[in-house]
């Protein structure tokens, strides 16, 4: 559990991503609890300059050649999967789904490690649940 307040808190989940050795990140939370906020940091945190932004309406966004970034939130799984979007998963980088939640039984069926990332708004602070 990693309690973050500020911008400079999300180094050590980003350093739970990095350790955990896995590059498929499921990222559950609600709206406004930091996920995106997070996947900005985390692709700062590889020398990438690209502007990173939710890719609500485009199912999925690229920075650099090494951060792959989908959301899941307006989009069924079926959905995602008949696009092929699985496949996308073999890419080396990372690869971060927002509202991924659903898709962890298709991961698992197919033999995707993945890194749950579960993030708890609260008053001033949120709260970032690495479970590997």
């Amino acid at each position: 559990m990693i309690e973050v307040k500020n911008i400079s808190d999300l180094d050590k989940v980003i350093e739970c991503v990095k350790n955990s050795k896995k590059n498929i990140v499921i990222l559950s939370g609600t709206l406004g609890s930091g996920k995106t906020t997070f996947v900005k940091q985390f692709t700062k945190s590889l020398g990438i300059s690209d502007e990173v932004n939710s890719p609500t309406f485009s199912i999925q966004n690229i920075y650099g050649d090494k951060v792959f970034h989908y959301d899941l939130y307006n989009k069924d799984i079926n959905e995602f999967l008949s696009l092929g979007m699985l496949e996308e998963f073999e890419k080396d980088g990372y690869h971060f789904i927002e509202w991924g939640e659903d898709i962890t039984l298709y991961l698992e069926q197919f033999g995707f490690e993945y890194l749950m990332i579960k993030i708890e708004l609260l008053q001033n602070k949120r709260i970032f649940n690495c479970i590997p």
